[in-house]
């Protein structure tokens, strides 16, 4: 299947754009060990990296926000990782040529992402991004978080572009569902964190394996 070219091209941020799980394990296994267990290999917080705090304690602890002691380890968790958010955090291969690629090309890139402003924010600094994409959302300047198509809407209003005219990639169902809801085309990451739903469920308009095939899609 083919697409419309777009004018603009929005991503999920972690587990499409950025690979932030390094990172955010290393996080969680800062609360593992402030408890005296051993860290958890970093591969295993992958399925999980994409669901916050929330996945990511329950990966490492198996607690959930019902927990008693949930808020203490989400603080503990959330405050290591302000000050290691791109420690070991990188694009995904691939992705500078597909900006770079968009950029001389004239499309319009940016970032709406369920992560918090403030570590939002930080990491696209920390990595280069924030100057160069026409819009970053995130989900807590918005009433409504993905699945929502709220901070989709806004990115657009943002970029100036109409949801029309763009796509959204994303490494989870509800980057699509929110794609769907914001009236774009939606593109799922393969190579992501995937989360609970099997991608081939998803129903997005198109999965591509690596961040490359995007620059096929629009030549």
């Amino acid at each position: 299947m083919s697409l419309p070219r777009p004018l603009g091209v929005l991503f999920d941020l972690d587990g499409t754009l950025v690979d932030t799980a390094p990172d955010l394990g290393a996080a969680a296994n800062h609360v593992r060990e402030s408890l005296g267990l051993a860290p958890l290999p970093l591969a295993g917080y992958r399925p999980a990296a994409s669901a916050g705090a929330r996945g990511l304690l329950g990966m490492a602890l198996g607690i959930t926000p019902e927990h008693a002691d949930f808020p203490r380890h989400r603080d503990a968790f959330l405050a290591h990782y302000a000050l290691h958010l791109a420690d070991h955090s990188s694009l995904f291969e691939g992705f500078e040529q597909v900006l770079a690629g968009f950029e001389a090309q004239g499309i319009r890139w940016g970032v709406m992402t369920n992560k918090p402003k403030r570590y939002t924010e930080a990491l696209m600094a920390a990595l280069g991004l924030d100057a160069r994409a026409a819009a970053v959302v995130s989900a807590d300047e918005v009433p409504n978080a993905k699945p929502a198509p709220d901070g989709l809407l806004l990115a657009c209003q943002r970029a100036g572009l109409n949801s029309a005219d763009c796509w959204y990639v994303g490494d989870d169902l509800r980057d699509i569902v929110a794609g769907r809801a914001a009236g774009m085309r939606t593109v799922a990451a393969g190579w992501g964190y995937e989360g609970p739903h099997p991608i081939h469920t998803w129903q997005a308009d198109l999965t591509i394996a690596r961040p490359l095939d995007l620059l096929d899609l629009i030549r």
